[in-house]
């Protein structure tokens, strides 16, 4: 299992200045949010790579579904190679309550779930370089010859991790195109969650059975851990890592005090 750490808020100086104490306290990746409006997480990836070396560095998440596709093409191609290949790129609908409605961003849940579709596609498409075209039902392109960037370091291309809410058969479809699952569980209630670990299991199976890409495949979930604690800390992560998680995302939403993010990075992951 390997380790990240997501920054829950704070602006490029401090993506830096943690992602750098992040790569020497031995975790595997950094990741930042992205939000309607707020902080670039972009800008902020950027900072963070000027400073580091090995640690991988991600959007935890992206809602593709509200960005134009060749734009977050151009931003994670320009980072890729600022980075030397070490960008991871999580993608999802997002979270309409975080100021979707505000500006004017689709709402519907299947609208959403359709940008996302295209927008992947586009995404992909792009990477592979020009002559690229996509007809789509919310989305054309046409091929474009003015001043394309080099196609992404990491090959066959950047890795994608994608939400996949269970058991919904299309959400799960999507997962198993691409290279990592973020598994969540719609409830009776309608109310989204993340998975259980016998619910990741059973999302394991699922794109195991169906998969035939031949890339490494991630299974990415998120909580948090007791720094001080690492007896105690192991216990909590031994029902995810059974159950095929392949990454763990130390998430202090809520208790994200900046001297606190500090101090839990220095403490290292939970090995």
């Amino acid at each position: 299992m390997k380790f990240g750490f997501v920054m829950p808020s704070g602006d490029a100086r401090a993506a830096a200045d943690l992602a750098g104490l992040a790569e020497d306290a031995g975790w595997d990746g950094f990741f930042v949010w992205e939000p309607v409006w707020g902080i670039d997480a972009w800008v902020c990836l950027a900072a963070a790579a000027m400073v580091t070396r090995r640690i991988r560095l991600g959007t935890m998440i992206t809602p593709l579904s509200r960005m134009r596709p060749w734009k977050l093409a151009s931003e994670t191609v320009t980072l890729d190679h600022l980075s030397g290949g070490r960008v991871t790129l999580s993608v999802g609908l997002g979270a309409p309550d975080t100021g979707f409605a505000e500006f004017g961003e689709v709402t519907d849940r299947k609208t959403r779930a359709e940008l996302l579709d295209e927008g992947l596609e586009i995404l992909t498409g792009l990477w592979k370089g020009q002559p690229f075209s996509y007809e789509g039902r919310h989305y054309r392109v046409k091929p474009a010859g003015f001043y394309p960037p080099p196609p992404p370091v990491q090959q066959p291309r950047i890795p994608i991790w994608v939400v996949g809410a269970w058991p919904r058969e299309k959400s799960m479809r999507r997962v198993v195109r691409y290279d990592g699952l973020l598994p969540s569980t719609i409830g009776a209630d309608g109310k989204v969650r993340q998975a259980s670990p016998l619910e990741v299991r059973e999302m394991a199976a699922y794109v195991a059975a169906r998969r035939t890409l031949e890339m490494p495949f991630d299974i990415v979930v998120e909580g948090v851990t007791p720094g001080d604690d690492p007896a105690r800390a192991r216990v909590l992560l031994a029902p995810w890592e059974e159950a095929g998680a392949t990454w763990w995302i130390e998430a202090h939403w809520e208790d994200n005090a900046p001297e606190k993010l500090r101090a839990r990075l220095e403490q290292g992951p939970p090995r």
